[in-house]
Formats: C-alpha cells, sequence, structure tokens
C-alpha cells in the first residue's frame, strides 16, 4: 500500500525511514519531516527477514532513490540485524517504537493494545510517558497467528473475518486460552449447529479474553484506548474489546505500520545526536548480502558470533561479549 507525496511535503527537504522486522510481516515507512507517513509497505517475512526487506528497497527506490535519506530507525525483532545490515541510525525495541507513534497520533491516549502476528503488547502511559507495558509470553493464542489458523480452518479469508463476526446474534463461548483447545471447542460448537456467525464471534470474544488475562493481567486499562497492530482491522476484535472494556476502542489511521512510524519518527528527534545517517541506500536491494556464524573458541564463553556480508565483503558482526569481532570488522570496514 503507498501513498503519492502530500501537499506540503516536498522532496527537497529529504525523508526519514521506519522499518518494523516482525516474525509474520515486515513494515517500511518513508515519512516526511511533517511526521506525515507519504509512503508505507507492509510485506509477509516468509522466514526471511533480509529478502523482505530487499523486496520493500525495491518498491520504494524507484520512488524515492533521488531523494534525501536523513536517518532511519529499525525495530521488531530483526531489527539487530536488519539495523546492522541498512546502517540504522537509531534501533528502538517494539514498546519505545510502538509508543512513540501512539502519542502522536492522540497525545491523550493512555492505554495502548497492540497485537501482532506472534507477539501481543499493552502499554500504559501517563502523562507522555510509557509507565507501564506488558507482552504475551510463550502463548499465541492472543495473536494474528491464532486467528489465521482458525480463519483457514473455517475456510474464511482473514478479510471477511471480521466482518461476519458482526452479524453474529448470539455468540458462543469458545474456549480461547490455548490454539489447541479452541479449535476443539470450535469442531464441537459446529457439531452442535451453531451458526458460522456467532462461531467467529465467539473467537474474536476468546482473543480479547485471552490477551486481557495473559497480556493485560490486571493492569489497570484506562481510556482512551488506541488498538494497533494488523489485527486492529478486525472490526469483530475490536467490538469484542469494547463490549469487555465498556469503553470505546479507537483504531489509528496507521494502525498496521505504527512501529515503523514511530522508529521513524524516533530517528527524526534523535537526529542531533546522530548526525549524518549511516544509512546505506536502497541500491542494497540489489546486493549480495549473507550472514555466517561461527563459536570463537578463544575463552571459555564460547560466544557464537554473527558476521553479516554485503557482496562478499565482512560488514559486522556480534555476539561477543568481549567486543573482539565487533572492532575487528569495525577496522576492516573503516
Amino acid at each position: 500500500m503507498s501513498n503519492a507525496f502530500l501537499e506540503g511535503d516536498p522532496m527537497e527537504d529529504g525523508v526519514y525511514l521506519g522499518v518494523d522486522v516482525g516474525s509474520v510481516s515486515t513494515n517500511l515507512v518513508v515519512m516526511a519531516p511533517s511526521g506525515r507517513i507519504i509512503k508505507k509497505i507492509y510485506l509477509r517475512t516468509e522466514g526471511n527477514p533480509i529478502g523482505s526487506v530487499q523486496k520493500a528497497f525495491c518498491e520504494v527506490a524507484p520512488e524515492f532513490a533521488a531523494v534525501k535519506v536523513l536517518g532511519v530507525g529499525v525495530t521488531g525483532s530483526g531489527r539487530q540485524l536488519i539495523g546492522t545490515i541498512i546502517g540504522a541510525d537509531v534501533i528502538k525495541n517494539e514498546i519505545t517504537a510502538h509508543g512513540v507513534a501512539a502519542l502522536r497520533a492522540y497525545p491523550e491516549v493512555r492505554t495502548v493494545l497492540e497485537i501482532g502476528g506472534q507477539d501481543s503488547k499493552i502499554i500504559l502511559i501517563e502523562n507522555g510517558v510509557a509507565v507501564d507495558f506488558g507482552m504475551n509470553t510463550v502463548c499465541a493464542a492472543g495473536t494474528g497467528s491464532f486467528l489465521d489458523q482458525q480463519a483457514h480452518r473455517l475456510n474464511l479469508s482473514i478479510s471477511e473475518f471480521g466482518q461476519i463476526a458482526l452479524r453474529s446474534k448470539n455468540p458462543v463461548r469458545i474456549a480461547g486460552r490455548c490454539s489447541v483447545f479452541a479449535e476443539s471447542d470450535m469442531i464441537h460448537k459446529q457439531q452442535m449447529g451453531h451458526s458460522l456467525e456467532d462461531i467467529v464471534a465467539g473467537l474474536c470474544t476468546a482473543l480479547v479474553r485471552n490477551y486481557l488475562n495473559n497480556v493485560g493481567k490486571g493492569k489497570e486499562i484506562r481510556p482512551p484506548i488506541l488498538f494497533q497492530g494488523g489485527v486492529a482491522a478486525n472490526a469483530g476484535i475490536k467490538r469484542a474489546f469494547e463490549q469487555e472494556l465498556g469503553h470505546p476502542v479507537i483504531v489509528p489511521e496507521y494502525y498496521d505500520t505504527m512501529g515503523a512510524w514511530g522508529c521513524a519518527l524516533l530517528a527524526q528527534e534523535e537526529k542531533a545526536a546522530y548526525g549524518k545517517t549511516r544509512f546505506r541506500g536502497f541500491q542494497l536491494a540489489e546486493e549480495e548480502i549473507s550472514v555466517t556464524s561461527f563459536e570463537c573458541v578463544d575463552c571459555p564463553n564460547r560466544c557464537e558470533v554473527i558476521n553479516v556480508h554485503i557482496n562478499r565483503r565482512p560488514l559486522s558482526g556480534w555476539g561477543d561479549r568481549c567486543g573482539k569481532w565487533q572492532r575487528i570488522n569495525a577496522e576492516a570496514t573503516g
């Protein structure tokens, strides 16, 4: 999905990039200095974070190759790897990135609910500062992948899932504390003759119940409440949250790219600290990038050292507790 340059955001001012590399999706935003997103890319990571970022760069390059990049921020579970490869100026965790974007979208926000493909988060905010947060641990039953699995099992596309749930008159109760129990309970409800609408609505409620029990964990959820992440597109989940919490739930305009937007905003905020960007350019889309690892035997720690190569040239390494290989690579690459 992309948007053309908006009036008042001239190209000559340059742009900031934000990249959110998750286990399920990779998001990239191009942001004008005004803070407006002028292009956004959403791709499935498909187990290949480097390849997905290269695909995103391929889509962006024709429009922005000649535009000055002022700074780059990276977040997500692949932030260390991708931040190293593309030359990120700012690398931040997802809680910080999502919190910054939420505050820019709605400065008065008190609670951020975020449900992504394989993780979920809650951020509590007081006076513009994140004061508490929570994340799911080992269970995927409160995440987008849970909904994906159940939609596939019901032979539905995830895009129609929410609208079907809204047509429900009498949602059934689904045991949603784990995906295995949910699936067996759904089969049982189908065999009892419940309608598809009522089962889908029951699944939405089960996911919300699971989220509040395992991610919320008794935290005080105060309005205004923002709901972001890819699952926020599901109207059935939004309604289930509103029914459980008793408050309106707001889905921001950039709900599916808030992490990428947040780290682009952070790259802009911290511009004075890093000065000139280290961004290596969109031509990375065409370059050969490889990652190798080895066990360092120089001391009893036996650290697993990760090395990145671009066009067979060593770029960087990490994973060593002493920093030896980082120094060696830094000296080799200047």
